[in-house]
């Protein structure tokens, strides 16, 4: 066999092999027809423009992957199954808003749509689909020197009424429950996710708080307190991020 016609068949027998990999789910993805390159600051998850260009802008809307909010700010790798236009690596793409469409799991900002793709010509010609067969799996969240963050939601009202974002939530686990405790009696009030990414509570301790964030893996397996080292500072405001000192990895 002539090796002009060898290495395209090598090619996609290799892109076959990939895409048999058992850890991935089949499903169905599109993109935001009618946004700008990058994401939403608008988003189900209220993350804002953190949302919009968090992540480099590859981010997605999902479905049932949204999870009444607890999907917010997971991370998932996504490849499409045309061998001509795709590769075998795809994107990663950070969940910040809800929505769903034509069977799909993921709705993709258009920049994350079209990096499925080989190269430039073949991102047009993918984004021209519109909707696309794709693979998916879970992985860990990594943003290289950024710890997790807390952005105060501009509804807070100190120091009767708190709610916050999470921001750079890192590694493969989700935050299932967000505790603030008083630094200097360590009383600890449990918040209530109101919807979305927001964590809320009314009255909230005074005095610099403390946080508590339980990361739980998606299926069952151990679940971990961590308790970042930097506090929210007496003098909170709405608007504000406070960087919390931590990363996680796993």
């Amino acid at each position: 066999m002539a090796l002009s016609l060898l290495c395209p068949l090598l090619a996609t027998f290799l892109f076959m092999q990939t895409m048999a990999d058992t850890s991935f789910v089949q499903s169905r993805a599109a993109f935001y027809p009618n946004s700008q390159e990058n994401g939403t600051d608008v988003g189900a998850c209220e993350f804002g423009s953190f949302g919009a260009t968090v992540n480099g802008g590859d981010v997605s809307a999902a479905s049932n992957l949204y999870r009444n909010g607890v999907g917010c700010g997971a991370c998932y790798q996504v490849r499409c199954g045309n061998s001509a236009l795709c590769s075998g690596n795809g994107v990663t793409v950070v969940i910040t808003d809800q929505g769903s469409g034509h069977n799909t799991d993921f709705i993709l900002s258009q920049r994350a749509f079209g990096r499925m793709a080989l190269n430039t010509d073949a991102a047009a010609s993918l984004l021209a689909l519109g909707v696309v067969d794709i693979q998916y799996r879970r992985v860990s969240c990594s943003y290289p020197n950024k710890n997790i963050t807390v952005k105060i939601h501009e509804s807070s009202n100190n120091p009767h009424y708190l709610a916050f974002v999470i921001w750079f939530q890192q590694g493969n686990r989700d935050i299932t429950a967000v505790q603030i405790c008083e630094t200097q009696n360590f009383v600890c009030k449990l918040l209530d996710r109101s919807h979305g990414a927001v964590w809320t509570t009314t009255a909230p301790p005074s005095g610099p708080l403390s946080l508590r964030m339980l990361f739980s893996p998606e299926e069952e397996g151990e679940e971990t307190w961590v308790v970042p080292v930097n506090k929210i500072p007496q003098d909170w405001k709405a608007g504000q991020t406070y960087d919390l000192g931590v990363q996680v990895d796993q």
